[in-house]
């Protein structure tokens, strides 16, 4: 008979396989953080936070900022004591990828995760589509579905609510390929789209991004860990191209 240990690390290395096979899988919570398995590491998936330290990252234009700290192998946008505040965003930019991270909000936070983001004289949101991060339930204004976690943001609603409660870690996967998008949270694909298409152009030119003629054409570009006035949280920042 298996005693409880054998069980449970049998259970952790199905879980792996399962969740490498299938893009988006649910990923189970890690024994430790900040690291790659065996098997993440032959499946081409790297560490974009060590969770020591910023190396990788810098501040969307180059703006300096105080606002981001690591805590504990979390990285975590400070809502207090701050004197300049800047998107945390990747040197580096990717085109087709599998991103995956997990994160939390403290009550009544909001803050977004941007890819595909290219440096303007605005803000990162304009050029990148945004996977929307905020406390559905404690967030202190009405939200419209738009706004929800899991969606692109301004475009396209999350199917449904799946995010767990301010303060607890959520896992995000965010799928790029060419045009088509998806978005997962906690085991949920909750947006699915293609970019380009007239369904998406019809949402862009009736809504928020009318006016940001940049927004969603980028085909690579950085990733970026919005400022919304901090309270967010997040660590094992992990991706892997796609071909």
């Amino acid at each position: 008979m298996l005693n409880t240990i054998t069980t449970k690390k049998l259970m952790l290395f199905f879980a792996t396989i399962l969740s490498s096979a299938f893009s988006g899988a649910f990923q189970p919570e890690q024994e430790k953080d900040n690291v790659l398995t065996a098997a993440e590491k032959r499946a081409g998936w790297v560490l974009l936070f060590n969770g020591q330290n910023t190396d990788g990252w810098r501040g969307y234009g180059n703006k300096p900022f105080d606002s981001w700290e690591v805590t504990n192998g979390q990285l975590y946008c400070k809502a207090k004591d701050v004197t300049q505040r800047a998107d945390l965003m990747t040197i580096d930019q990717y085109d087709n990828f599998e991103l995956s991270v997990d994160w939390k909000v403290d009550k009544g936070a909001n803050s977004g995760i941007i890819y595909r983001v290219q440096e303007t004289s605005g803000p990162s949101h304009v050029t990148g589509p945004e996977y929307q991060l905020i406390d559905d339930e404690g967030y202190p204004h009405k939200l419209e579905a738009w706004q929800k976690s899991g969606a692109d943001y301004a475009m396209y609603p999350p199917l449904e609510i799946a995010a767990k409660p301010a303060g607890e870690y959520n896992h995000t996967t965010i799928l790029v390929n060419g045009a088509h998008v998806e978005h997962w949270l906690n085991g949920k694909k909750v947006v699915e789209y293609d970019l380009w298409t007239p369904d998406w152009q019809k949402l862009k030119a009736e809504g928020k991004w009318s006016a940001a003629k940049a927004f969603g054409l980028a085909k690579k570009g950085h990733i970026a860990f919005q400022d919304h006035g901090g309270g967010i949280w997040f660590k094992n920042v992990k991706l892997r191209k796609l071909k």
